[in-house]
C-alpha cells in the first residue's frame, strides 16, 4: 500500500485541452500508457482550460489550437500570465506560420503536429515523442519563460542595410534543443544584419513546422531567415534554420565556396554542426549553445576551441532548460558565459 502511494506521488499530473472528445480519449490513453503520467482532467476550450488549471493545478498541459470560445493562442497568453504552467501544443495547424510562430514566441515547451491532421487515428505512431515531451516539460524553469515582444520589420527602412554588401568572414553556429525558439527569435530581433557573418541554427523542432515558422520569423527580424537546404551557398546576413532531425554540416563546393550539407539524422547533430564549422571557418567559427536538454555540443565545442574559434554559452541562470549549456561550461569549453539579454551584444562585439 505504501509503495502504491509513492507511485501516485511521483506521477506527472496532466490536463488535456482539446474540443474533440475522441482526441481527448486518444491523448489520455496515450499518456496514461506510461505509469508516471496521470491525466487529471480535460477541457473543451481555452477558457474552460484556464479555469481547470486554476482548480486542478496540473504539472503540464497539452493544448490544441483550433477550439471554440477561446482558441489556443489566446489560451497560451492567458495561461502564461494568470496561471503559468508548461504547455505542450498538439495541433493539426502546424502549416499555419502565424500559429506556430506565435505559440513558440509566447513560450510553449514544444509544438507537435498531430500525426494525421485533425483526424488523428494513428496518433499512436507519435506516442513516445508526446510522452517524452510531457515528461521533459515538468523540468522547465518557468521563471525564464518570457514572451518575445516584436515589431514587424519595416523593410523600407532596412532594405538598403539588409542588402548592402558586407563580407562573409564569420560563421555563427547556434545549437539548442527544447525551449530554444523564443530565445532565437529574441536574439535575431536584436542582432545587427550588417555583421560580416552568416548563421545556422539547429533546433529541436518538428521538421513539418519549419517552413511556415521560418516564413513568419522572417517578417519580424532584420536578418533574412531561410530554411536550411542541401547545397545552399552561405550568404552574409542570412540565418539558415534547421531541425535536429536532420544533420547540418558546413562544407565547400567544387569552386571552394562555403555551403551547407544536409544528411540523415545522427545522435549528436550539434557536435556535427560545430565540428564542421571549425573545419571550414577555423578561428572565425563562433559556436553558441543555448537552452536545452542533454549534452550534445561538447565535442563540437572542443573542435572549435582547437581551431582557435570562439565559444559562447547562455548562462544557466537564464535558460529554460540548463543542461545543454551546463555540460560545456562544466568541461571548461566556453570562452564567454552570457545572459540571454546580452547575447546579441556579445556576438556583435566578437564579430565587429
Amino acid at each position: 500500500m505504501g509503495s502504491s502511494k509513492v507511485l501516485i506521488m511521483e506521477q506527472y499530473r496532466v490536463l488535456v485541452i482539446d474540443d474533440a472528445n475522441f482526441m481527448v480519449k486518444a491523448i489520455t490513453e496515450l499518456l496514461q500508457s506510461d505509469p508516471k503520467i496521470k491525466v487529471v482532467g480535460s477541457a473543451r476550450n481555452g477558457q474552460e482550460g484556464l479555469s481547470k488549471i486554476k482548480s486542478l493545478k496540473p504539472d503540464v498541459v497539452t493544448l490544441d489550437m483550433d477550439m471554440p470560445i477561446m482558441d489556443g493562442i489566446k489560451a497560451i497568453r492567458h495561461i502564461m500570465i494568470e496561471s503559468p504552467v508548461p504547455i505542450v501544443v498538439l495541433s493539426s495547424l502546424f502549416k499555419d506560420g502565424h500559429i506556430t510562430f506565435e505559440s513558440l514566441r509566447l513560450g510553449v515547451v514544444d509544438f507537435l503536429p498531430k500525426p494525421s491532421g485533425a483526424i488523428s487515428q494513428d496518433i499512436h505512431l507519435a506516442s513516445q515523442q508526446i510522452i517524452d515531451r510531457v515528461k521533459i516539460a515538468l523540468s522547465v524553469n518557468l521563471k525564464n519563460v518570457h514572451r518575445v515582444h516584436l515589431d514587424t520589420v519595416n523593410m523600407k527602412n532596412t532594405l538598403i542595410e539588409r542588402y548592402a554588401f558586407h563580407s562573409l568572414d564569420y560563421f555563427l553556429a547556434i545549437g539548442t534543443t527544447l525551449g530554444g525558439p523564443s530565445t532565437i527569435v529574441r536574439l535575431f530581433s536584436k542582432l545587427s544584419p550588417n555583421l560580416s557573418a552568416t548563421a545556422v541554427v539547429v533546433q529541436e523542432i518538428a521538421p513539418q513546422i519549419i517552413p511556415a515558422f521560418v516564413k513568419k520569423f522572417n517578417d519580424f527580424v532584420p536578418w533574412t531567415i531561410e530554411v536550411a537546404r542541401d547545397g545552399i551557398l552561405l550568404e552574409q546576413g542570412v540565418c539558415y534554420f534547421a531541425s535536429n532531425e536532420q544533420t547540418v554540416s558546413v562544407d565547400l563546393d567544387a569552386e571552394g565556396r562555403s555551403c551547407l550539407r544536409i544528411t540523415a539524422k545522427i545522435p549528436r547533430p550539434l557536435d556535427q554542426l560545430f565540428s564542421s564549422a571549425a573545419e571550414i571557418f577555423k578561428h572565425n567559427a563562433v559556436g553558441v549553445l543555448l537552452t536545452g536538454v542533454g549534452n550534445d555540443g561538447t565535442n563540437g565545442f572542443t573542435q572549435i576551441k582547437d581551431k582557435n574559434g570562439i565559444t559562447i554559452a547562455q548562462s544557466t541562470d537564464t535558460c529554460v532548460y540548463p543542461n545543454l549549456t551546463h555540460s560545456v561550461i562544466e568541461l571548461g569549453l566556453v570562452d564567454f558565459i552570457v545572459d540571454e539579454s546580452q547575447l546579441a551584444k556579445k556576438i556583435e562585439t566578437i564579430i565587429s
